[in-house]
């Protein structure tokens, strides 16, 4: 009897062979300057929009490469092994859009994904505000009907790649009396008037990707651009999240084997009382130990990928919000330790920005606060394990 076996396909394995190419080519030799500057990296979007990886998630209705929700993972990962901001672009590019995949009108569906496909938008998210962290009911912003447009008040914080994205998808009240049912999303466009951002945050990791308040200042838009019905909106967003989370996956997987690749080559050249280090016991159970965390997190985040891939193909997953919950915390706990032993294993170099993993542990950080942070995700995976 024959069965698939519980692997990748071949295509996934040439698309990894392909986004590791170039990413050692056009992304692994400008990760340190993205990180120094703390500048957008323009050059790997050009680089990721030219080969097709940029936003690989996209239908192919909409003009997009139309991959599945395992490959998006792959993409990201190895994008993510060369340089941590990078990966954001894949990433978030589908955490703007999937909210329009899972509840838009065709309408709104045909006139934003295809900008996105083509590479000339990209696409963030706007849930979290000042006072509406991990309690992102308690929003502020508002959005009042006017006639057949709507106009949005508030502040939105945190968002990645704030200013550089085209469209954001803001989750607004537009309800006060009815708590997180009273939440709608819509979509809001930088050229939008009363659009504003606010300051480059000055951030530990990730520096390549700019983070910034979305200031919306009597910013009127056509009420068309709501996403799904009203009241909808903060459904859409923890149904969003649970696809999404698991790129938040794939990305602390590619910083993890960045750094256990960079490290396992060190240990090997480096030589102490006459041999390579890569000789002495404590070392190699220490370099054991990254890739066992690191190998379970990554079989974890694919099944998580595959559940969501079929639920996004319409066939309800009835664990898909404790498989991601789990893969994103697992994940990005493996991904803090396998950096911070990366670094400890080089030992004095470690520490220095000659050396890429001081700059891998510090990106690595963001993994387990962002998408929801490691404590909400253990609740998240308690409260599924315990209904």
């Amino acid at each position: 009897m024959s069965f698939p076996l519980y692997a990748p396909a071949e295509e996934h394995d040439l698309l990894r062979e392909t986004v590791r190419a170039l990413a050692d080519e056009k992304i692994a030799p400008h990760a340190a300057a993205a990180d120094e500057t703390e500048e957008f990296p323009w050059d790997v979007y050009k680089a990721l929009v030219s080969s097709d990886l940029h936003a690989v998630h996209i239908p192919e209705q909409y003009e997009g490469a139309g991959a599945d929700a395992l490959a998006t993972v792959i993409v990201i990962e190895e994008v993510a092994r060369a340089c941590a901001s990078s990966s954001l672009i894949p990433a978030v590019n589908k955490l703007g859009t999937v909210p329009l995949l899972l509840s838009a009108s065709e309408e709104l569906k045909s006139r934003y994904l295809p900008g996105v496909a083509s590479g000339d938008a990209m696409f963030s998210y706007a849930l979290s505000e000042p006072e509406a962290g991990s309690d992102a009911a308690a929003m502020k912003t508002k959005a009042v009907q006017d006639g057949d447009h709507y106009v949005l008040n508030g502040t939105k914080m945190w968002i990645t790649n704030a200013g550089v994205s085209e469209y954001y998808t803001v989750m607004a009240v537009t309800d006060p009396s009815a708590g997180a049912r009273g939440i709608s999303a819509f979509v809001v466009e930088k050229s939008d008037e009363g659009v504003s951002f606010g300051p480059k945050e000055k951030k530990l990791g990730i520096k390549g990707s700019p983070t910034r308040q979305v200031i919306l200042d009597n910013v009127r838009i056509p009420a068309t651009r709501m996403v799904g019905a009203p009241g909808t909106g903060f459904k859409t967003a923890l149904a969003t999240l649970d696809h999404t989370r698991i790129t938040i996956a794939a990305q602390a997987l590619g910083i993890a084997q960045g750094a256990l690749d960079y490290a396992i080559g060190y240990v090997k050249e480096r030589k102490q009382f006459g041999r390579p280090v890569a000789d002495f016991q404590g070392l190699q159970f220490m370099i054991a130990d990254m890739a066992m965390k690191l190998e379970a997190a990554r079989q974890l985040t694919y099944h998580a990928a595959a559940k969501s891939e079929r639920a996004m193909n319409g066939e309800p997953q009835k664990d898909l919000t404790f498989l991601s919950s789990a893969a994103k915390c697992a994940a990005s706990d493996a991904a803090m330790e396998i950096t911070t032993d990366a670094v400890q294993l080089l030992g004095g170099y470690g520490y220095t920005k000659d050396f890429p993993v001081e700059r891998m542990m510090r990106d690595a950080k963001i993994t387990q606060i962002y998408e929801g942070t490691n404590q909400i995700q253990r609740m998240v995976m308690a409260r599924q394990l315990l209904k």
